[in-house]
């Protein structure tokens, strides 16, 4: 083994497999020391997780090898696209915490696109063919048999250019013709069997308006715009893997600087679906109220849920950089968002299900101030007041009746602790006509003020509070998963995904807050104590707050579809 061998095999350790690629290339002198990346989203819909695995990807190596990464917008086809999606897209990948050197549209190059595919047709390596889209797929044939060749494949260059130039200066229909490439019709590859690099389609394009006619396809624009641009290593999803020999054969036949495409296992999550085509349906026909409705696997949804751009960066690392297809649980990505926010979220108290409980010997018209932990893995947050009185809301699934062994909140008889506060009797009940609990009398012991010297009265359960006179409403959006089934599109005969969306991924309850949180602003994080982790909705108003579940304390989940 001679010293640079060496120096790769130490370079290896720890890198994913893209990083040891790139790390060999930097090692042999290959493209100048330069790391140059992309992304490169088309602009017809929302970012969802999967694509923030590919920005944290691209511009993390950017990060990491002090190289650059240009943001470039796939807009090739006009009747699918939207200024709305690029706005939007640049907004999400500024909140994950990411900027790009350069921002590029593929439409920037296609005058360059269509001289270069005039030269391939000069080569007579490309031909203009009528046959509709029926008759080319028929005749690709499959990847066990070779395809039969066009009637148009043999037709003249100077015929080749000259239908090719009318076709751009719009003399035909749309679905007339379309350009060809000129591979190989026997290949088993079935992405080289002359595919289609030119199609017709009258529509009016967000940027170049009604300047183009004709739009090259994926295939032939992304490696030329990749070229074009210098870009050094071209970072795609598993997919495109049987694209590659296309991706190269543009490139060496136009003889223009070839990247290197490297493909990874695109992001698959549990109880969700990754579609922009289902995802879409699913906004179309009012299942979500949103792009961005906090049940979707956006990235415009995961903020408004109360996401935190560096827990999603964490399950990226977390996750990887995969060569094979695989399917992530969500649990993990819950898990990221509840370690950092378990850091960063202020704790408050909310009660959503109350119910009225009274101490009968606190005295009436008395209140103290009493103070809390902001956060208690955060010393710097501070400490804030609250307000305690004789009448105060808890939650009505802290007190049972007829409680099982181990239920250590409230029953009758029985003691526990309000929550910065003190220890607690359960006395007596009045029950509505209905037979539900109206009120929760109990006595306290005021020795036991928390803070103060131990006293000889123990419990074992402690449960939060709100205060009845300081109390506000706010209105809380309880969000579970989308969809019931780990995999949405695992359906029965004559069914869809749509028929296994979660009937429970919505509840809306009005509950009684603090009152300190009414001045709050939209995305602002809070721990619910006892509850789980919510964030202020931006229909929230000066009147009435809206919050979001980010995610409950624990997996419940987990736990609920195990019994």
């Amino acid at each position: 083994m001679d010293i640079k061998d060496t120096e790769i095999s130490k370079h290896k350790s720890g890198l994913n497999f893209i990083e040891t690629i790139i790390e060999e290339d930097l090692l042999s002198g290959k493209n100048g020391d330069l790391v140059y990346t992309r992304f490169p989203p088309e602009p017809n819909g929302y970012l969802h997780i999967g694509h923030a695995k590919a920005i944290c990807l691209n511009f993390g190596l950017k990060e990491k090898y002090k190289g650059k990464c240009n943001l470039r917008f796939d807009d090739t086809n006009p009747t699918k696209e939207d200024v709305e999606y690029v706005d939007a897209i640049k907004e999400d990948i500024h909140w994950l915490g990411f900027d790009w050197d350069a921002e590029f549209y593929a439409s920037d190059y296609f005058e360059q696109l269509y001289d270069w595919a005039i030269e391939i047709i000069k080569q007579g390596k490309a031909y203009v063919d009528n046959s509709t889209q029926e008759q080319i797929s028929k005749m690709r044939g499959v990847p066990t048999e070779a395809g039969m060749e066009s009637p148009y494949r043999n037709r003249s260059i100077a015929e080749n250019i000259d239908l090719f130039q009318r076709m751009r200066n719009g003399e035909f229909p749309d679905g007339h013709c379309v350009l060809r490439a000129k591979i190989d019709m026997t290949s088993p590859n079935m992405h080289i069997r002359d595919p289609i690099m030119y199609r017709i389609l009258h529509t009016e394009h967000h940027r170049t308006g009604n300047k183009w006619c004709i739009y090259p396809m994926y295939d032939y624009a992304h490696g030329q715009s990749d070229a074009i641009e210098g870009i050094t290593h071209s970072i795609c999803t598993l997919e495109f893997e049987v694209h590659r020999p296309l991706y190269d054969w543009f490139c060496e036949t136009l003889k223009i600087h070839h990247p290197q495409q490297i493909e990874f296992a695109r992001l698959n999550l549990t109880y969700t679906v990754m579609s922009k085509r289902k995802l879409l349906q699913l906004v179309q026909e009012g299942y979500v109220s949103g792009w961005d409705d906090p049940r979707m696997p956006t990235i415009s949804g995961f903020r408004r849920r109360g996401y935190t751009p560096e827990s999603i960066r964490n399950f990226a690392e977390t996750v990887g950089v995969a060569k094979r297809d695989n399917i992530i649980d969500v649990s993990l990505l819950e898990f990221c968002v509840r370690a950092d926010l378990n850091k960063k979220a202020p704790r408050t108290m909310a009660v959503l299900n109350p119910v009225k409980l009274i101490i009968d010997n606190y005295p009436e018209g008395k209140e103290e101030v009493l103070e809390a932990v902001n956060n208690p893995e955060d010393a710097s947050m501070g400490c804030r007041k609250l307000t305690f009185t004789r009448e105060l809301w808890i939650e009505r699934d802290d007190f049972m009746e007829n409680p099982p062994k181990k239920f250590f909140r409230l029953y009758p008889g029985g003691e526990v602790r309000l929550k910065y506060a003190y220890i607690i009797r359960c006395d007596s009940i009045v029950k509505n006509p209905d037979g539900t609990i109206a009120e929760i009398h109990c006595t306290y012991f005021p020795e036991t003020k928390s803070g103060m010297a131990e006293s000889n009265r123990k419990v074992k359960g402690t449960i939060h509070w709100v205060s009845i006179n300081h109390a506000r409403t706010a209105e809380v959006r309880l969000f579970d998963r989308l969809f019931s089934v780990p995999n949405p599109d695992d359906t029965e005969e004559g069914k869809t995904f749509i028929d296994n969306l979660n009937p429970n991924s919505l509840q809306i309850k009005d509950a009684f807050i603090e009152p300190s949180l009414l001045s709050e602003k939209p995305l602002s994080n809070y721990q619910f104590e006892r509850l789980g982790y919510f964030c202020i909705d931006k229909d929230s108003t000066d009147t009435k707050l809206v919050f979001n579940r980010t995610v409950t304390l624990k997996d419940t989940w987990t736990k609920i579809n195990a019994m």
